[in-house]
């Protein structure tokens, strides 16, 4: 940053001032001094022209009011912003808050405790409370509107300063003694605070100021100190919070009377008197600090004593009361900012986020792009390319962090382009407190080390460029040196980490570099001058003043310095010494001019001329040709670029009002003296006068210029020497051109074009009847409006082709800009047939796109797409159409298996004789069958009617729900489902025969053919012969128990008798425990005796259920003989007889009689009385016909 003073206003009488405040948000400066006097000021900016804005502008006083009411000295001043209030309080007690109105402060209340004198007073962060401290120790806390809250005695304490913390929830007593006592905003004491900055300090101190930063303009990075605790000493301390144990401990070496936070907490002031070391006398001096303890800036201020200080709202200004004065100074505050490729890239904070908001800004098509940096730290600028320098954040993942420890990183430098896109980054361990960068290095310096990075982008390089990058090594892409190092280019030793910490008497405190030199700057004044990219030391040079600001020349011989008072010098590196001993002592070598300017704060080279530069000088920009002044220009604009005789300026100040909406306002470009001076002589001389001006100060701007004039005139001659100069080949041609047109309107026309004055020379071309040319310049710039304009207009027969072309034309605009139907209609008209598909396809126009589809010819390629379009949206059967026109069928069976779509995509399979769905259907089934995903697989397959592979799949699902031992029905049902599927099976056997057979084959040999197919194909005749048993198991399980329930025990014991078939399928133990149980109710001991013999000898059963079973028939068969009451055997078939009397799947009884229904479906039978109360079939639950 740099400051200056700008401004001096004096209070009438030779009143001595005693405090100062400045109202940052409608800025008012409030001044309280001697006898009663209290006044309110406010500067504003009058000026006419738009290009003066910010500091620049002049300005005057637009208030300057007297407020009466103290009689004693006015020592405490403090405003209200949020509220428009302005409280005030002299020697004698009295406190006075005063209000606008109607653009006058008067008295709203009045308040004097008559006791003690207020030492300090101030309002909390949102303006809703105000503490009010007195000498004595009284405390009183307000409303804003007057009424007290609370009030203390603090008993033996002499108060003297007051602060809110941010959050309103504490408050700082600063003691008479030096002490600072925490408090909670309800007036309870909480402890005291350490003050570490006193450790070695001697004898009585007072506090000078305590001001809290409320974080309203967000944080430089997180965790940042903010409160600041400053003794009259010079001791200060900046802590995060009240009770931080590590706070930051300055020694200004000053006598400290005031000290204030900028509006952001990025820059504290601190006001006082300083004696220096050959002076008896003491002078003025504010210095300032990061939150961080950095020095900044001194400012020197003449007067005997200053009282107080105040920042502008802005943080531009601050005002200083000196005496009876009140003095202003400028503040150039150091933005993080740069300028690449027409874009502004600018750094702000927001209170609302923790992290830096960078902006790039395209000026030239006024858009931006955010990016959100934590704990930025600089942003460094060349060519199209950026550099944003940070604290690494731990959090996240570092691909290429290596520290010679192995720990992490602490920085990282982010490449990006002109959008914030980020291109490359390296995490490095020194800190980079100075980056500069070249078209292929970045160069980060800390104090100590200086490290190179080769970089490496997808731009353009010329051939030598990239010669160069592709010669350099690998290993050396990234390079360590120690400033008090000598390296001779020749080894590549700057890698070795261990040394770089190493700590320096003469550290670093600045560095620049073009692409062939790399200048480094020590504050002892030393400059060291290396050629790059070989890093060798070459010369070093002396100087008297410590650099702050460093620059070179296009062709790096000579470079530019501003010192930390703002001075700059310039130094001629073309000058060689004639001993190179390599020394320090060559403060000769390299003779620098005798050019000296003050009060410097920014300057650029020109890009394209050596001996060119602007410079920043307080409110005033000089540009220099050859060491010679130009005119001043009055701005208070940051130098962007400096190019072909024009200056580009950005107004920071402005910008950063108002960061999130950047105005092109903002970015004033200006022309240097001989620009304009060309551009004058050419207006109003003529070209033969300008020629010889600009042969006298040549440049390849002024020729253009010159080429461009003769070009309006059809001074082709003058034109063509003029491009010549400016070597401009493309203008060579166009003179040439023009020099073989014989009409002069041609010419007009062509130079009109030329110029970019479209409108004039398509006038002209259509005064000559030239629609032809009209038209070729209207396809050149691809406004197809106008060519459509112009065919629709033309009284001949068009060109059809160059009209589809431009409809075509028109058609894309509107895609682009998502207006799909007008584009629709202008590709119709322009025959675009894949255009209009996209358009329909756009549109949801699915019929139009059927009909397309419909109108084009067999095997066109734009049917591929049509169909891709409709298997996205799911629409199966255009699809398929679309790609069997186009001849793919495979695409189109691709398209079935992805939309589910079986039935069709094996229809189409065997149409086209195609093998690969079987392929297909098995590896689609076993992808589903990995994910546990059964029962898809069995819809698969019956969807793609592989009945037999469906039923396989879901009697392994029956087996294993069987085995789970889950609910009785429901395995019933699967066992149904899966017998279902065999049926299903067979009845598509039957039919493809049947679809093979001749008319002279019979019914009976289509049966037999079947037949042998199944035997042909089946694996597995337990799934073809028993589908139904597994259904028909459970059926009789189930129909037992409900049986058993309802009281047919008899039928229940002659259901469960039959239930010993299905050992295989339903578990014995649970067939001979039903059975025991259903016979035991029906008093059949015998068949129950049986049952538990039965159950006894299982191998299944442990020896503990074994027991149990022993015991439960010992428990029953002591009481009851195991004989039936009647002979059940009897009225069973015997075994081995002829024959299987078959069972009644509704009574579960055998069916004696020779008439019986049987189901069409499960092929098993019932009583004809039985099943005639039955809707469908007990088992299959298929219709009962």
């Amino acid at each position: 940053m740099f400051i200056y003073l700008s401004k001096k206003i004096a209070i009438p009488n030779n009143i001595h001032l005693k405090c100062v405040s400045w109202n940052k948000d409608q800025g008012f400066i409030a001044c309280g001094g001697d006898d009663g006097l209290l006044r309110v000021l406010k500067l504003e900016t009058q000026t006419d022209d738009a290009r003066l804005k910010g500091l620049a502008a002049p300005s005057n006083l637009s208030m300057n009011q007297t407020l009466e009411g103290h009689s004693g000295a006015v020592q405490v001043v403090t405003w209200n912003e949020q509220y428009e209030k302005l409280t005030t309080s002299d020697q004698n007690g009295l406190i006075i808050v005063w209000m606008l109105y109607k653009g006058a402060w008067c008295e709203e209340m009045i308040n004097n405790r008559n006791k003690s004198v207020v030492r300090s007073m101030s309002w909390n962060a949102d303006g809703q409370k105000i503490c009010i401290v007195y000498e004595d120790g009284a405390v009183i806390v307000g409303s804003v509107d007057g009424n007290r809250i609370w009030g203390k005695e603090l008993k033996g304490s002499q108060l003297a300063h007051v602060a809110w913390s941010p959050d309103s929830r504490i408050l700082l007593f600063g003691m008479a003694n030096g002490e600072v006592h925490i408090y909670d905003n309800q007036g309870n004491f909480i402890m005291k605070m350490s003050i570490s900055c006193l450790a070695s300090a001697s004898g009585a101190v007072s506090i000078s100021g305590i001001h809290w930063y409320a974080g309203t303009g967000g944080y430089v990075e997180p965790d940042c100190p903010c409160l600041a605790i400053c003794f009259d000493n010079g001791r200060c301390q900046i802590m995060r919070y009240e009770n931080d144990e590590n706070p930051v401990c300055v020694d200004t070496l000053m006598n400290v009377v005031s000290i204030q936070w900028n509006h952001c907490g990025s820059v504290l002031a601190v006001a006082g008197s300083l004696r220096a070391s050959n002076m008896e006398k003491e002078f003025n001096v504010v210095q300032f600090y990061t939150p961080f303890g950095e020095h900044l800036r001194t400012l020197k201020v003449p007067g005997k004593q200053m009282s107080g200080i105040a920042w502008e709202g802005g943080g531009l200004r601050i005002g200083l009361a000196v005496d009876s004065y009140i003095y202003f100074a400028n503040i150039r505050p150091d933005y993080k900012w740069g300028y690449c490729c027409s874009t502004v890239v600018y750094a702000y904070t927001k209170p609302e986020r923790q992290e830096y908001c960078v902006v790039f800004w395209d000026t030239k098509n006024n858009e931006k792009f955010v990016k959100y940096v934590k704990s930025l730290m600089s942003i460094t600028t060349s060519g199209d390319f950026c550099i944003l320098a940070s604290k690494a954040d731990e959090t996240q993942p570092q691909e290429d962090a290596g520290s010679e420890s192995g720990s992490p990183a602490k920085y990282v430098l982010i490449l990006c382009n002109s959008i914030g896109t980020p291109l490359d980054s390296k995490y490095i361990d020194i800190d980079p407190l100075f980056v500069t960068m070249t078209k292929t290095h970045v160069i980060a310096a800390s104090k100590e080390v200086f490290y190179l990075w080769q970089y490496r982008v997808a731009k353009k390089l010329t051939a030598l460029e990239i010669n160069k990058v592709t010669k350099t090594k690998k290993g050396v892409q990234e390079r360590f040196y120690h400033i008090d190092s000598n390296p001779s280019g020749t080894s590549d030793g700057g890698t070795d980490l261990s040394k770089a910490f190493a700590r320096t008497r003469d550290p670093i405190c600045g560095i620049t570099a073009t692409d062939k030199t790399l200048i480094v700057a020590r504050e002892s004044g030393s400059i060291y001058r290396y050629i790059l990219p070989n890093v060798s030391l070459i010369q070093k040079y002396s100087l008297n003043n410590r650099a702050y600001y460093l620059s070179l020349n296009c062709n790096s011989s000579r470079l530019a310095i501003i010192d930390i008072a703002g001075v700059l010098t310039l130094l001629d590196l073309e000058v060689r010494s004639a001993a190179g001993d390599g020394t320090g002592n060559q403060a000769g070598a390299g003779d620098p001019s005798k050019f000296e300017r003050k009060d410097v704060w920014d300057m650029k080279w020109a890009n394209d001329n050596p001996n060119l530069f602007a410079m920043m000088e307080k409110t005033r920009m000089y540009v220099f040709r050859d060491l010679d002044p130009e005119e001043p220009i009055q701005t208070s604009g940051y130098i962007c670029n400096f190019e072909d005789l024009e200056i580009k300026s950005v107004l920071l100040d402005e910008i950063m009002k108002d960061p999130e909406r950047p105005n092109k306002d903002n970015l004033i470009n200006f022309e240097i003296r001989s620009l304009r001076d060309s551009r004058a002589l050419i207006e109003k001389v003529g070209i033969e006068d300008a020629s010889q001006f600009i042969e006298d100060n040549p440049h390849p701007r002024l020729w253009r210029l010159l080429a461009e004039a003769a070009l309006q005139k059809l001074d082709l001659k003058t034109a063509e020497e003029a491009f010549v100069h400016c070597k401009d080949y493309p203008g060579i041609l166009f003179v040439k051109r023009l020099g073989n047109l014989q009409s002069e309107p041609m010419k007009q026309a062509e130079v009109a074009a030329y110029f970019g004055r479209f409108e004039e020379a398509e006038n002209k071309y259509q005064g000559m009847e030239r629609r032809d040319l009209a038209i070729n310049l209207r396809i050149k710039l691809g406004d197809w409006f106008k060519v459509h304009q112009l065919f629709r207009n033309a009284s001949v027969a068009s060109d059809d082709a160059l009209l589809q072309q431009a409809n075509n034309g028109i058609g894309d605009y509107y895609a682009d800009r998502q207006k799909w139907v007008e584009a629709e209609n202008f590709y119709r008209d322009g025959c675009n047939e894949e255009k209009l598909a996209e358009c329909y396809y756009m549109l949801e126009d699915y019929t139009g796109l059927e009909k397309l589809t419909a109108d084009l010819p067999e095997k066109h390629t734009l049917l591929q797409d049509i169909g891709q379009m409709f298997s996205n949206v799911g629409m199966c059967e255009q699809a398929v159409n679309a790609y069997l026109k186009c001849n793919q069928p495979k695409a189109a069976v691709d398209t079935c298996v992805h939309l589910n779509q079986w039935n069709k995509a094996v229809e189409l399979a065997r149409t086209h004789n195609m093998k690969e769905i079987k392929s297909l259907l098995s590896k689609y089934a076993s992808h589903l069958l990995e994910n546990n995903k059964t029962l898809e697989a069995v819809e698969l397959y019956r969807k793609a009617h592989h009945f037999l592979d469906a039923a396989k799949l879901m009697f392994k699902i029956a087996d294993e729900e069987a085995k789970k031992r889950s609910r009785p029905l429901r395995v019933k049902k699967l066992y149904v489902l899966a017998a279902q599927l065999v049926e299903n099976y067979h009845e598509q056997v039957k039919t493809s025969q049947q679809s093979k057979a001749t008319e002279n084959k019979s019914k009976a040999t289509f049966a037999l053919a079947g037949l042998l197919e199944e035997d042909a194909t089946s694996s597995d005749n337990r799934i073809i012969d028993n589908a139904w048993r597994g259904a028909e198991a459970y059926h009789f399980f189930l129909l037992a128990q409900r049986q058993l329930y309802a009281g047919h025990t008899e039928n229940a014991m002659r259901t469960a008798l039959h239930l010993r078939e299905y050992e295989d399928i339903i578990p014995a133990v649970e067939i001979y425990s039903l059975l025991a149980l259903c016979s035991a109710v029906s008093r059949a001991f015998g068949t129950c005796s049986k049952a538990f013999i039965k159950l006894e000898s299982l191998e299944s059963l442990s020896p503990e259920q074994r027991q149990l079973y022993e015991d439960l028939a010992l428990e029953i068969f002591t009481k009851y003989p195991p004989k039936d009451s009647r002979m059940i055997e009897a009225d069973l078939p015997a075994e081995g007889s002829e024959g299987k009397v078959p069972t009644c799947i509704v009574t579960g009884l055998p069916i004696q009689e020779y008439q019986f229904w049987m189901c069409n479906v499960c092929k098993r039978c019932a009583l004809e009385q039985k099943i005639s109360r039955n809707s469908y079939c007990p088992l299959c639950h298929s219709p009962a016909a």
